[in-house]
């Protein structure tokens, strides 16, 4: 099997941490780099959970530290949403690994220049180290193959009425890599709301009866109760848990689940009422060139079902298990 080779940027998050049980189950994955942001936590908090959660998976993974504040403005993270650790409060081992020594703005120079062959970016927390690569390495671009990213929406936000977190939390850096000229898939909230399990898929996933299903009941129990509290219109939530993180990885591993349009998309970094506004020209009437592939809609029975395959896939890594084929 001819694996494609990918650099996670993630910020986790607790739905960072489902994305990344999911990836390191795919055999089409090769993953060479994991980055991580600042943005649902702190850096120290996002780092420490990524290294934490790698070790329960059982897997070493170099993991770069990224740029600890916003380009241009100050950070503010979810911890309504993810908790005082990130993770909900829910507690992995110690990392069995150090942090790379080489920054994640270095780490994604090197290893994407270094690669025989495009890289694809996913993309799962705010865009910061890659709109600082993009900023100081330009040249990169020649060797990326796309960016997948969650983050964005055509129509409604979740951090004020028309802003998503990823991209409110720093538009600057959302503006330079959606203008890099780098194909990009936007898994925005249109088609994240819509990957969602519910109580039967979570009482599914409960019934396999692991202390890694335990600790995803866990996990996403509190993620679903925050989610309502801090909602707009509590009313309009209901308790199915969002696999927002997930979307940016299964497009890669399982384009046919996801369907889109190729649009205009400009980032909207000025003004106070609208900052991080991912303004989607899904009406076509600009005239401007198409530079993202905007997703809205996903075959959620299928989704979820990959979704709980991985699950049960995840226990033979965590018991030092090898699921994958030799790298080409």
């Amino acid at each position: 099997m001819k694996r494609i080779p990918v650099i996670i940027d993630c910020d986790p998050g607790i739905d960072d941490v489902m994305a990344l049980l999911f990836a390191f189950v795919r055999p089409e994955l090769d993953i060479r780099l994991i980055t991580t942001e600042a943005g649902n936590q702190t850096q120290d908090k996002t780092a420490y959970n990524a290294r934490s959660f790698l070790t329960y998976m059982n897997q070493e993974v170099e993991v770069a530290r990224g740029l600890e504040q916003p380009l241009f403005v100050d950070l503010e993270v979810a911890e309504e949403v993810h908790g005082e650790n990130g993770l909900g409060d829910v507690i992995f081992p110690e990392p069995s690994f150090e942090e790379s020594n080489r920054t994640a703005i270095h780490a994604l120079y090197q290893t994407i220049m270094t690669s025989d062959e495009p890289i694809v970016l996913i993309a799962t927390g705010p865009l910061t180290n890659i709109g600082a690569l993009l900023l100081a390495h330009p040249e990169v671009k020649d060797n990326i193959r796309s960016i997948s990213f969650m983050g964005g929406a055509a129509v409604g936000g979740n951090m004020t009425p028309t802003a998503e977190f990823n991209v409110y939390v720093d538009p600057h850096a959302a503006d330079i890599v959606f203008r890099s000229g780098i194909p990009i898939v936007m898994s925005g909230l249109d088609v994240t709301h819509k990957a969602f399990l519910d109580e039967d898929d979570l009482k599914r996933i409960g019934d396999i009866g692991t202390e890694l299903t335990e600790r995803l009941v866990e996990l996403m129990t509190f993620y679903t109760k925050a989610a309502t509290q801090t909602a707009f219109h509590e009313e309009n939530y209901d308790t199915n848990v969002r696999l927002h993180d997930l979307c940016a990885v299964g497009y890669v591993v399982e384009p046919k689940l996801f369907q889109g349009d190729d649009c205009y998309v400009a980032i909207e970094t000025t003004s106070e009422l609208t900052r991080g506004t991912t303004m989607v020209d899904y009406t076509q009437s600009l005239p401007y060139a198409k530079n993202v592939h905007v997703l809205h809609t996903v075959d959620r029975e299928r989704f979820v079902a990959m979704f709980i395959d991985a699950i049960q896939k995840a226990e033979q890594l965590i018991k030092g298990g090898n699921l994958h084929v030799e790298k080409n």
